[in-house]
């Protein structure tokens, strides 16, 4: 069984009541999310995570993991209730799925192959006013299971009843992502495709992203986006990501980001930077927003090198260190040479035709 740590961190972007949309992601430890259901509320959050997902902020919030077959983990998880009765909670898996963007548990009992995979040890949970009460979820992949990446939900579901006839249904769950491979998970990596400025009815302008997801798992993106003036010093940002794409491999859809200040129609330099995880990536494009409502040209987009900044400079540094090195040891030796000469007849000259000893 995989080593596990305690976390207090929410199961941020669990998904809400009867609609099953996703809610808002976010990468920031936050308090339980909670149904909405009038005073007071139910609210679900992980307790549990792998110790080599430790650093890893969407593991901190959501059931993340990857699991050779035949393997089985559990997971602890703690429902907490802010009423001022006692609530007789639900909790059960569900099948998921990334689309448009969005990260989708479905709003009943649908299954998918994760959802059968796992297991609650309390299907049902009488939660006391103002307190929590935890449970355990169980996931055993099969021997037979096939590589990939694989999506669900646990949901934490109350039922109330409005009065004729009408039953009013609240839930709030924990997102799944299980990668079922060998030892190392597929790498996550993304890329921008262009970059593209807009302005609202109101004249408000954004930015539109293309984000298309390279790698081989799953992707909630977060960022922030910073505008410099082409000619001049001007400079606005940084402005926030709007939280909520999620992308399925190989998927592509837009992140927009809302330029909060009124700005100029440029051109402007656009920095955009994605992190998804511990894995962030910076894209630049040469944009200019159209004077009214409307959408300019698509921009063209120059990834900067995760990390190429710092290994040219440490190769720098490296040869930089050698050539002072070498002139070190040069004068070194030529001292040596002179101080063991003195007295002695004068050498004679090297022809110039040979070469000089170093």
């Amino acid at each position: 069984m995989r080593i596990l740590v305690p976390v207090l961190a929410l199961v941020a972007a669990a998904l809400i009541a009867a609609t099953g949309a996703a809610s808002p992601a976010t990468n920031a430890a936050a308090p339980p999310h909670s149904s909405d259901s009038g005073p007071g509320s139910v609210g679900v959050r992980l307790v549990d995570i792998p110790v080599d997902l430790a650093d890893d902020p969407r593991a901190r919030h959501y059931i993340v993991d990857n699991l050779r077959p035949g393997t089985t983990v559990q997971r602890r998880i703690e429902v907490l209730n802010t009423t001022d009765s006692t609530l007789h909670v639900e909790v059960y898996p569900a099948a998921a799925r990334i689309t448009h963007g969005s990260f989708v548990g479905a709003a009943g009992r649908k299954r998918n192959e994760l959802s059968s995979w796992t297991r609650l040890k309390h299907r049902t949970l009488d939660v006391p006013a103002h307190d929590t009460v935890r449970d355990t979820v169980t996931i055993r992949v099969p021997r037979n299971a096939a590589p990939g990446e694989r999506y669900a939900v646990i949901w934490a579901q109350v039922r109330g009843d409005r009065g004729g006839g009408i039953a009013l249904v609240s839930r709030t769950g924990i997102r799944m992502y299980l990668s079922v491979g060998g030892h190392n998970p597929p790498a996550p990596n993304f890329t921008a495709r262009t970059m593209t400025a807009q302005r609202g009815p109101g004249g408000r302008a954004i930015v539109r992203a293309q984000i298309i997801n390279t790698g081989g798992r799953a992707l909630d993106l977060s960022g922030t986006l910073k505008l410099a003036s082409v000619s001049g010093s001007l400079s606005a940002g940084p402005y926030q990501v709007q939280l909520g794409t999620s992308l399925a491999p190989h998927q592509s859809e837009p992140v927009l980001i809302p330029v909060t200040d009124e700005v100029a129609d440029g051109p402007w330099r656009a920095t955009l930077e994605l992190r998804s995880g511990l894995l962030v990536k910076k894209f630049h494009a040469k944009i200019r927003f159209p004077h009214t409502h409307g959408m300019a040209p698509a921009a063209a987009v120059d990834a900067e090198a995760s990390g190429g900044g710092a290994l040219t400079g440490l190769i720098a540094g490296i040869l930089l260190l050698g050539t002072a090195l070498l002139i070190v040891t040069n004068r070194v030796r030529r001292r040596h040479d002179v101080s063991s000469g003195a007295g002695s007849a004068p050498c004679a000259r090297t022809p110039a035709s040979e070469t000089h000893r170093s």
